[in-house]
């Protein structure tokens, strides 16, 4: 396997090169290899720069005594940053004093006088704990050095937090052990090791509201996981679950009696569930949509989650009281993630990726029934309300089973029929989520290019893609003569399928070691294609990766070109 990655390898290298760049076309990214890519010109990427100024924002927790939150921004280069927002629409502002990336990040639940946060020294690197005065800006690190630290969960006193640590390449395959940290932040001496855990698959700890107990998942395969309770005094553990069920985000009731969770079992949606210490447990969302995320406050006496519901998400209540669903707020439609309740009050925050989003912080307020944004990270130079929403459609497979995926269809400005792009970007069975499409906005507003996203399924992606074909063949506005299919990420193999058995144009772009195992696989499909005078352009990254940075900026670009030449007729 090694020696064929290699083989590849050495095969992109002596490759045919592009033509050479001019001062009016871009240079491709020097990782970045082109099959059958022509020179792009400039202008396109003059055109596509205002896209590239989205910032994406991410909910991380509010102070406990004032109306201010920490919130994530995303930075190029995979890094983030945490940031203190003290008012709706104020300028974050930066708090953490050390630069690098940081993930979790919470202020201390009493007061707020200082906070603690995990930070590597560059993206992707592993995370160290540390403690930051907030007046003196004074910052200690609370974990061992050398281990990754993860799963920070406090007591509700403060006085106490409990996170994970893996030492690094000191154990061998087969044998990796979690162990369990307890610290009293104002004190790094006091840091102890509580448990020491056999296997990798340990994560996401809580305490009790009394502190006296934790509650961890033990990940036992994809589809199944264990729930423990733990002594947080003498690390002694007992099981609650069987492992007949993948459990997340496990929450102890008020009582500590019982703790709710999100459990998947086989095909059925996921629930939220209340398991009790007894091993008992009864389902608490009835809805038929998968749960998503969920917080509860005892203070607002209720449990917000989210359901999946045709590529969005829907917030949700439920009385803590009762366990009956309250009327939920209606919203746009996007992805919501981190539900974070505001002590007390009955405000809840979360951060929602939507079509006119990239990912901004919202809280609503169930009394008043208001919901007030906390972050703007939209382009200055672009009109994001005139962003085209998607719809989600339907057509049959050939087994007679619906089908669905997203359409953003060109605005109405844009006459006649539209041509369409099939972006196929993910596994099988991986529904299409409303998110934000980013440069992809520019085919469908400024080019007038329909844009679908499928939810294909497999093995008969081929025959669903078809079955698309000819639904889109029935629409008025839509132009089964000029449809072609672009394949990223976990896609690319589905779209080479597609594009070679329906005969349409194809782009793709792969990346990482999958790039170079598939490379005859893609100069197969292009040749054929070409052989029928069908466009084939493929883009092979071998260093860097297509979701982000100069090399995804590229694939925009070509993606811009691609559909000019492929799909535009002169003039519309």
């Amino acid at each position: 396997m090694r020696r064929a990655a290699r083989a590849a390898l050495v095969a992109l290298a002596l490759a045919p090169a592009p033509a050479p760049a001019g001062e009016g076309t871009i240079s491709p990214p020097e990782d970045v290899t082109l099959d059958g890519v022509p020179p792009i010109p400039a202008a396109v990427g003059k055109a596509l720069a205002p896209y590239d100024e989205f910032r994406s924002h991410a909910m991380l927790a509010w102070h406990p005594l004032r109306p201010e939150m920490l919130v994530r921004l995303r930075l190029p280069g995979a890094r983030n940053e945490a940031l203190l927002v003290k008012q709706p629409g104020a300028a974050p502002e930066a708090i953490i004093g050390l630069p690098g990336d940081v993930g979790h990040a919470a202020f201390e639940p009493r007061r707020g006088e200082y906070l603690v946060f995990t930070r590597s020294a560059e993206a992707g690197g592993e995370p160290r704990l540390y403690r930051e005065d907030v007046a003196s800006r004074e910052i200690s690190a609370l974990s061992p050095e050398g281990e990754s630290a993860t799963g920070v969960a406090w007591t509700r006193r403060g006085d106490r937090l409990a996170y994970m640590t893996r030492a690094q390449d000191r154990e061998p395959p087969g044998r990796e052990r979690a162990l369990v940290h307890v610290v009293d932040p104002l004190r790094a001496a006091s840091d102890r090791v509580l448990a020491r855990l056999e296997g990798a698959g340990w994560s996401q700890p809580a305490f009790s509201e009394d502190g006296r107990h934790l509650v961890l998942v033990q990940a036992l395969s994809a589809r199944a996981s264990r729930l423990w309770v733990m002594d947080a005094a003498t690390g002694k553990r007992r099981a609650v679950t069987r492992g007949d069920a993948a459990y997340a985000e496990p929450r102890f009731a008020r009582d500590g009696r019982s703790i709710f969770a999100i459990a998947a079992r086989a095909a059925a949606p996921r629930r939220l569930v209340q398991v009790f210490l007894s091993g008992k447990e009864r389902t608490v969302s009835h809805v038929t949509h998968s749960v998503e995320d969920f917080d509860i406050s005892f203070d607002a006496k209720r449990i917000a989650f989210t359901t999946e519901e045709e590529g969005s998400d829907v917030l949700r209540f439920i009385d803590l009281g009762t366990l009956k669903e309250l009327p939920r707020p209606p919203l746009v439609p996007g992805v919501i993630r981190r539900l974070r309740w505001r002590p007390g009050t009955d405000e809840v925050a979360f951060d929602v990726v939507s079509a006119r989003s990239a990912g901004d912080v919202f809280s609503y307020e169930v009394a008043r029934n208001q919901l007030t944004r906390w972050t703007n990270g939209n382009s200055p130079h672009l009109n994001t309300s005139a962003f085209v929403e998607p719809g989600t459609i339907r057509w049959k497979g050939a087994d007679g089973r619906d089908v669905t995926g997203l359409l953003y269809r060109a605005p109405g400005s844009f006459k006649g029929k539209r041509p369409v792009i099939v972006s196929i970007d993910r596994a099988p069975g991986a529904p299409a989520r409303t998110g934000f499409i980013g440069r992809d906005n520019y085919l469908v507003g400024e080019l007038g290019v329909a844009l679908v996203r499928p939810d294909v399924r497999e093995p008969s992606a081929v025959a669903d893609v078809a079955g698309l074909l000819a639904w889109i063949a029935a629409q008025p506005d839509l132009d089964a003569s000029r449809v072609a299919i672009v394949g990223r990420g976990e896609g690319v193999a589905l779209a080479l399928d597609c594009a070679r058995s329906l005969g349409r144009p194809l782009l793709a772009a792969q990346d990482g070691p999958e790039a170079f195992m598939a490379h005859a696989r893609a100069q197969r499909a292009a040749g054929d294609l070409r052989a029928r005078s069908i466009p084939a352009w493929l883009l092979f990254a071998h260093a860097g990766g297509f979701e982000e940075g100069p090399d995804a900026r590229f694939l925009s670009e070509a993606a811009v070109e691609f559909a000019k030449r492929t799909l535009l007729k002169p003039g519309s």
